[in-house]
């Protein structure tokens, strides 16, 4: 069968290398991790050192300048670890590329080296306590006083928001009347008098993650922070949700091929009446069921990384694929548990954590209630 993705040797001797990082640095501090409720930034920091940050970064800013499929190949690996307090894809192919693509030369020359690195993480800071999905409801405002803009407001649900360094804030200019057109994104530095983080959220998964609160009380960052024109916050925002939705893709098929590849090797080791329960019709049928939809997945979102590489536009198929990946992870979650049994429940088993994590990825990036919205609206439905 013709691959999909067409990885080269250097693809896959990257690979090797960020799978064998990952193994030493990450999975031995997961549950260390888990328990503090938040990743030490040094491991940023290591990650930046052997390159496995911001890949597409042009070289004349610090970065390799390599392909999507470098970024690909870190969110599957990084599934692998079966944690989510280092979120890296969020950092390199979310956030990052808001800079890289709509800031000025000061901005990506004074910022990009130093992402790339790891010395600085980074946050999107969008969702408000009254607006989620919903982006033209943003309350938090962005005031022009002279060559500074004057930032109030609060944000909320925001991963890395803890440890970021450095956020892309959308706020709103509370002068102009259409939200479509009221929208600005702002580059903010943690330290930034006025900008205040609270506190992080007790999840019921991602607990390694720092998901917290941020406040904004005259907040005053530099004009030159804009990234793009004035107004144009709204259209950035959608022109780059295809790769955050593409990116959740990833994280929700590569971590079903985890879950799942995890339970087969259980249920072929673990033996009731004599006979590995793998061994038993119901089970078999129920392992195929979850390995197909698996491979459905792998399939859709294999070529959507082509045609997304390849420049095309597919905020539909993207939408689609968002939806549906992230409910086939969490229907593979529930038959692996139940696969496990009791002992699938218990603290100790890494799959109650997948189970956990998996919940929430049809709520982020825009819940899957707007992205079958959005696909119905370009069917003309």
């Amino acid at each position: 069968m013709v691959e999909i993705l067409q990885y080269t040797e250097e693809h896959r001797a990257f690979r090797e290398r960020v799978r064998a990082f990952f193994e030493k640095e990450v999975v031995p501090c997961v549950d260390e991790w888990e328990e503090a409720g938040i990743v030490p930034k040094s491991v940023w920091r290591k990650m930046g050192e052997q390159g496995f940050l911001c890949m597409n970064v042009p070289v004349e800013y610090g970065g390799a300048g390599r392909d999507f499929l470098h970024s690909v190949i870190v969110g599957e690996e990084l599934a692998r670890t079966n944690h989510t307090g280092l979120a890296a894809p969020l950092h390199s192919d979310i956030v990052v590329p808001y800079i890289t693509s709509y800031g000025s030369e000061e901005l990506k020359k004074k910022y990009l080296p130093r992402c790339v690195s790891g010395e600085l993480v980074t946050a999107l800071a969008m969702t408000e306590p009254n607006a989620g999905s919903d982006l033209a409801s943003m309350t938090t405002t962005a005031v022009e006083e002279g060559d500074q803009i004057l930032i109030n407001g609060q944000k909320t649900f925001i991963s890395n928001g803890m440890n970021c360094d450095l956020l892309v804030l959308a706020a709103r200019d509370p002068v102009v009347e259409n939200p479509y057109q009221a929208i600005d994104l702002y580059v903010v530095e943690a330290g930034t008098p006025g900008f205040e983080k609270g506190k992080v959220f007790g999840k019921m998964g991602w607990h390694s993650q720092d998901t917290a609160e941020l406040f904004f009380n005259d907040c005053k960052v530099p004009k030159s922070n804009r990234l793009g024109i004035k107004g144009g916050g709204f259209v950035m925002l959608m022109e780059k949700l295809q790769q955050e939705r593409l990116v959740c893709c990833i994280v929700a098929v590569a971590g079903a091929e985890c879950m799942l590849d995890a339970t087969i090797n259980y249920c072929k080791e673990r033996k009731e009446s004599g006979r590995p329960i793998s061994a038993f019709q119901d089970n078999q049928f129920r392992i195929v069921e979850m390995a197909t939809e698996v491979k459905l997945g792998r399939t859709f979102l294999d070529k959507l990384i082509a045609d997304h590489i390849e420049g095309k536009d597919i905020v539909v198929e993207v939408s689609m694929a968002k939806y549906w990946t992230t409910e086939m992870a969490q229907r593979v979650a529930d038959g692996c548990i139940q696969l496990y049994g009791g002992f699938g429940c218990c603290e100790e088993n890494p799959i109650g954590r997948s189970w956990r994590d998996t919940r929430v990825l049809s709520i982020f990036a825009g819940t899957n209630e707007i992205m079958k919205g959005i696909a119905a609206k370009f069917m003309g439905l």
